[in-house]
């Protein structure tokens, strides 16, 4: 399936409720710091708000939430894929995106059948420390050509200025984080996203 190119990833609502009016159609929602009926309520206020806007919501981790709300999509780590009931997840008519970083990370995500395979970090990241060093585009080119026809997103030090660079190794999806979230005025920078990616 074709997904939008620009893949915006926050970690609360309130930044679809402030960027979805500007026209994007696929995000994920990367929430760390809630469990319960906050991480619920969430979600589901994320969800009430993209399907509004006819866009695409991608929940980080949390499977089950993202089940019982009716969330379309949810996005692994491989530590996820640990604990995920990949089967429950598939009978809910889930689609699924999963993370990787080297040749066993991919056979593991590609024997779960997913709906995208991302790759990261292509460039040195300060999201989060992770023992990956910077993947570089070749990797990206080399993922493609493993994958085929299914979507590659390119993760990990991403930005307006590098996407070109991303799509050309043949990513065909790129996420952003703190390009958007650490910048001076994030709406803007999204504005430049979209238009970039168009």
């Amino acid at each position: 399936m074709a997904l939008p190119r620009f893949y915006p990833i926050f970690d609360s609502a309130d930044w679809l409720r402030r960027t979805l009016p500007l026209g994007v159609r696929l995000a994920q929602l990367r929430i760390k710091q809630l469990s319960g009926d906050a991480l619920r309520a969430e979600i589901a206020e994320a969800l009430a708000l993209s399907r509004a806007q006819g866009a695409i919501l991608v929940v980080n981790d949390h499977w089950q939430v993202a089940l019982d709300t009716g969330c379309p999509w949810v996005h692994l780590g491989q530590e996820d894929l640990d604990d995920a009931d990949i089967p429950a997840i598939r009978r809910a008519g889930l689609r699924l995106g999963i993370s990787t970083h080297d040749h066993a990370e991919l056979d593991r995500a590609l024997a779960q059948d997913p709906d995208y395979v991302a790759l990261g970090p292509v460039y040195p990241t300060i999201l989060k420390k992770m023992k990956w060093h910077e993947q570089g585009l070749d990797k990206l080119t080399e993922w493609k050509r493993l994958i085929g026809d299914i979507p590659l997103v390119a993760i990990g030090g991403m930005s307006v200025e590098r996407a070109q660079g991303a799509f050309d190794a043949g990513a065909d999806v790129v996420a952003a984080v703190t390009d958007i979230t650490l910048n001076e005025d994030p709406l803007a920078r999204v504005r430049q996203w979209i238009e970039a990616t168009a």
